[in-house]
């Protein structure tokens, strides 16, 4: 069966999360991932997942290395692994300096050895029950779990986006975690994670590399598209690094336009000015016929993992996401 994986964001409730993963599971999806931002705590969701499944593997996507302290993660990620009985993978990410700043209060900087330190505090931690670390950005005395973990050891993903971060996941991560990425990105991106393995003395074909790919399943292909506008205009408008990849896919002065609409509040000016091109290059738009076609194109390019990401909203976001769920299902 093919390895897919299903995301999840805002637009849902928990409750309705949960429901998705336990049809995510019998449709043979391999993974269900729960993103962090404003629709609940990801951690408290993946347990209630863990609860109601058996065997989907359940994922981060991602958790901010800035916004919990490492012990804090890592007690987070024993926990839910102690309940899924060890089908959690811990995904992190730096998140976004316009998030960690004003939305949390917390000064933002050094993400790349922020992610670095706090992937070896998780692992020592889990490995040998208490910490004491001294690095350029964390000075911890001693920090003992007062638990045993289900495992000493899980999988750790960490998400990227330029050469930099996707070269340290293949150095010292199970796995690297994109997203708006299009297929050719997708070629440059597994040669860097590569690049990173081989420099550690590691063998590439260890490190999975996954894309997160927003998915809207329609027979009319504009509908499906122009659900995706303000996904694409908010990253657009808000990320600079997200912006910057889609740029560079050959993109920059549309997406100058659509920030300039963005910045100035003009948000309905700013979705009608995402490029259609754009969109079909980075999500998953049309009938479910397509929208597999374009799985099996990420495939071809390296994604060991593809997952799908339901972009759905309003009182019938669970519909549309289970109706997706259906449509991409694993063959």
């Amino acid at each position: 069966m093919e390895r897919l994986g299903v995301a999840f964001a805002e637009g849902l409730q928990p409750g309705e999360v949960v429901e998705c993963v336990k049809l995510a599971e019998q449709m043979g999806y391999e993974s269900a991932w729960m993103a962090e931002g404003h629709g609940g705590d990801q951690f408290s969701i993946l347990t209630a997942c863990a609860a109601a499944t058996d065997r989907i593997l359940l994922g981060t996507s991602i958790s901010s290395v800035f916004v919990r302290s490492a012990p804090t993660i890592a007690m987070a990620a024993a926990t839910v692994d102690l309940y899924s009985q060890g089908r959690f993978i811990l995904g992190l990410g730096s998140s976004h300096r316009v998030q960690v700043e004003p939305e949390h209060g917390l000064t933002f900087g050094r993400p790349v050895q922020r992610m670095r330190e706090c992937i070896d505090i998780v692992r020592t931690l889990l490995r040998d029950g208490e910490v004491s670390y001294r690095g350029e950005i964390y000075d911890i005395d001693n920090f003992k779990l007062w638990f045993e973990p289900h495992r000493q050891e899980m999988p750790v993903y960490a998400a990227a986006v330029f050469p930099r971060m996707l070269e340290v996941c293949g150095e010292i991560a199970q796995g690297a975690l994109l997203v708006w990425t299009t297929v050719e990105y997708c070629k440059t991106a597994a040669g860097h994670v590569a690049a990173g393995a081989r420099r550690a003395g590691r063998d590439p074909s260890e490190v999975d590399v996954a894309t997160m790919v927003p998915c809207a399943v329609s027979d009319d292909k504009d509908r499906a598209r122009d659900s995706m506008r303000m996904a694409i205009a908010s990253y657009v408008g808000r990320f600079p690094r997200y912006r910057r990849l889609m740029a560079e896919a050959g993109y920059a002065d549309e997406l100058e336009e659509v920030r300039q609409a963005w910045e100035e509040g003009d948000v309905p000016g700013s979705l009608a000015l995402v490029p259609k091109p754009l969109i079909d290059s980075v999500t998953l738009v049309g009938t479910a016929e397509e929208c597999r076609a374009r799985l099996d194109t990420y495939r071809a390019s390296g994604i060991d993992l593809p997952i799908i990401f339901p972009n759905t909203s309003g009182p019938q976001a669970k519909a549309e996401a289970m109706e997706i769920i259906r449509a991409c299902a694993p063959r």
